[in-house]
């Protein structure tokens, strides 16, 4: 056993006496306390002077709380929020004409092209349309694989007007409850608009060209990505 400087000690901070034997042996519960002084028991007693019954005072004491409540439940205070909203910053493998792997959405497994960075962070990326049915649209970089193959865009001219404000989806009147949703005119196929498919086709028009012009490249476009039993995605070169 090791050796302890006190007595009291069995080993190095294990003591030999319980908590209840310091206490008695120690008495501090012999020692005498210092006694409060005495006051005036009728001085301190705060005097009551009952004022006459009113109905409205009543009425007051009992309907204040639950007003109170009730107004804090109405309007709430907003919280406010100290957290800076900032466009992540782009990973470096991904640049203008890069060629991103859609993993998540209506189109993933799909190649598409990079076009550029929007204000909001988003990516726009086109398919071409023509090539694999991919439109104009917006991706967030987490949900994207960048490959090592890019497409020469230098030549794609793309207008400022594509911007978050262009891809916000238009309000309708709700038709609920109303004779158009009981003849079935909410379930009719919605129009894509005029604009939007004549911007594709003026996008397209030059990344289509930018790809003919390597060999490989347009069906390189057009097919899916997938992989095959035993391979693990973190080891693939793209």
């Amino acid at each position: 056993m090791a050796k302890t400087a006190r007595k009291n000690q069995l080993a190095p901070g294990i003591s030999r006496l319980s908590h209840s034997k310091v206490f008695s042996k120690r008495a501090t519960y012999k020692a005498k306390r210092e006694s409060k002084p005495k006051t005036d028991a009728a001085a301190d007693k705060k005097i009551f002077v009952q004022k006459p019954y009113v109905k409205e005072d009543l009425v007051d004491a009992l309907t204040k709380k639950k007003s109170e409540l009730v107004q804090a439940a109405v309007t709430p205070k907003p919280k406010h929020g100290r957290k800076a909203l900032r466009a992540p910053k782009l990973r470096k493998s991904i640049t203008p004409g890069t060629v991103l792997i859609m993993l998540a959405g209506r189109f993933r497994g799909k190649r598409v092209v990079f076009l550029k960075q929007l204000k909001s962070g988003l990516l726009l990326v086109t398919g071409p349309f023509k090539l694999n049915g991919v439109p104009l649209r917006r991706v967030n970089q987490a949900y994207v694989i960048a490959s090592s193959t890019k497409v020469d865009i230098s030549g794609v001219k793309i207008d400022s007007k594509f911007n978050d404000e262009y891809f916000k989806h238009e309000k309708e009147a709700k038709l609920k409850g109303t004779e158009e949703e009981f003849f079935g005119k909410e379930a009719q196929k919605k129009e894509h608009p005029a604009h939007r498919l004549a911007d594709q086709k003026v996008v397209d028009k030059d990344i289509v060209a930018a790809v003919a012009k390597v060999p490989y490249l347009a069906s390189y476009l057009g097919s899916t990505f997938s992989l095959t039993k035993g391979q693990a995605p973190h080891k693939l070169k793209y």
